[in-house]
């Protein structure tokens, strides 16, 4: 859940308690990430020993106690570095820092208080909010009397801790918690389409966010992979609320040498399996490529709905009519695996057809969760499966028995059968799952068809 103060940049107001915001802030490479993940009983947040791994803001939710509240990781700051990518991050973080209620200073015991520690403990002063010093790393008693060296800032607190192992985090917690309130946890919530945006590196992944957002939501740089972890943005469009998930760009796993870059594809791979509909973004000027059908690949195996949008259409000169239709061909040929998808051609630059996305996003997720009556399951059964349309080993004919659905999201069907432990031939899963998606539609979702043996019933004894 975001803040308050980001309601203006579109994201939804709390229907809940307001609860108050921690942000997490520090120089590159003191255990923030860590400490996040910690906090928020989540691995959210990419964390290794390369220096400037987290860049966006990564917010999350922490409980202690039967209460929550908000906490924010930022980008390690390095407030004079006029480069793209750490000037953007010294910017996001100080968007947390005027959000929060309370700022976690990180630091790292084991080096002691640095030049750089010092003028951003002169920056955090001047913001006039409270202000913990915490001492990163501190797993031993020696490294605790070390964290007092942190006292001559002034500050509030400092709090010796190992993020890493736990150490001193409940210390560290009672203290947020004389500064900050803790609200009850409401277990029901609002209904929300989450949604992942996914694709290559530099397709305009951000750019769509924020031209969603009307903000600068996300970092946005023309330099290919500059988001790396998976940044959570909630905002409500026609009554209808979402939470888009802007991704690391998945590269081939033969080129990504970076600790970072690597974590970048296992994290945006495990935030798909937390969203309802992936938005794969395809770059119109390279057109589709094998790399694409490989991400396309990954939503279709953690089960989410799939849209294909086709970005920078705008920058395709001279299009005719069949323009679009030629190209969504060269997508189906590509991505045959994709049929039901439907294909969106967009522009992040100029907001052609981007609202149209979460329009198409409503309708996939409703269809994923589509359940079918039973009474109409039987009419399709009589219709469709009743008579035997395959064969087994040994030439025996494949009779359907009755078929049922096991679950929504994504709608999942068995169909129990004369078969013993045979699975079912691709060609008759095809059969049926286009069947159903004549009968029932299931916009932009995948079906999952599952054979099995009917079981024999029981004598009376």
């Amino acid at each position: 859940m975001l803040p308050e103060a980001d309601t203006a940049t579109g994201a939804i107001a709390p229907s809940e308690p307001v609860r108050q915001l921690v942000a997490i802030v520090g120089r590159p490479n003191v255990g923030k990430s860590t400490l996040f993940n910690r906090l928020t009983s989540s691995r959210r947040a990419i964390t290794g020993d390369e220096p400037g791994i987290t860049r966006d803001r990564i917010y999350g939710t922490a409980e202690w106690l039967g209460g929550v509240f908000d906490v924010v990781d930022t980008g390690g700051i390095i407030p004079h570095d006029e480069a793209t990518i750490p000037a953007a991050i010294f910017q996001q973080a100080r968007t947390a820092i005027d959000q929060a209620a309370l700022l976690l200073f990180v630091v790292d015991v084991r080096q002691g208080p640095t030049p750089l520690d010092e003028e951003l403990a002169q920056r955090l002063r001047e913001t006039g909010k409270p202000v913990f010093v915490v001492a990163n790393k501190a797993e031993s008693t020696k490294l605790d009397s070390d964290a007092l060296e942190f006292t001559r800032w002034g500050f509030d607190d400092v709090l010796p801790i190992s993020a890493e192992h736990g150490q001193g985090i409940g210390d560290m917690l009672e203290a947020v918690g004389r500064h900050v309130t803790f609200v009850e946890p409401h277990t029901e919530r609002p209904r929300q389409v989450n949604i992942a945006i996914i694709g290559r590196p530099n397709v305009g992944k951000s750019s769509i966010v924020n031209k969603l957002l009307g903000a600068e939501r996300v970092i946005v740089s023309p330099i290919a992979g500059t988001t790396r972890d998976a940044i959570d943005t909630e905002l409500e469009s026609e009554g209808q609320k979402f939470r888009l998930i802007d991704t690391a760009g998945i590269r081939r796993k033969g080129k990504t040498e970076l600790q970072a870059e690597k974590m970048s594809v296992i994290m945006a791979r495990r935030h798909l399996e937390r969203a309802d509909v992936a938005v794969l973004l395809i770059d119109a000027v390279e057109g589709p490529t094998n790399l694409d059908a490989a991400i396309a690949g990954y939503a279709v195996d953690a089960g989410v709905s799939v849209i294909i949008a086709v970005n920078k259409w705008d920058l395709i000169a001279e299009k005719t009519s069949s323009t679009p239709s030629e190209f969504e061909r060269r997508i189906r040929e590509v991505m045959k695996f994709l049929d039901y998808a439907p294909v969106v051609f967009i522009s992040a630059l100029t907001g052609q057809r981007v609202t149209k996305l979460l329009e198409l996003a409503t309708l996939a997720d409703a269809a994923r969760r589509t359940r079918v009556p039973t009474a109409e399951l039987n009419r399709f059964f009589e219709q469709h499966l009743k008579q035997p349309r395959a064969t087994l080993p040994g030439k025996q004919q494949l009779k359907v028995k009755f078929i049922t659905q096991a679950s929504i999201a994504p709608p999942t069907f068995l169909l129990f059968t004369n078969a013993k432990k045979v699975k079912l031939h691709f060609s008759y899963e095809r059969y049926v799952e286009n069947r159903l998606r004549e009968a029932y539609n299931f916009f932009g979702t995948p079906i999952r068809i599952i054979g099995r043996s009917k079981p024999e019933r029981t004598p009376k004894t």
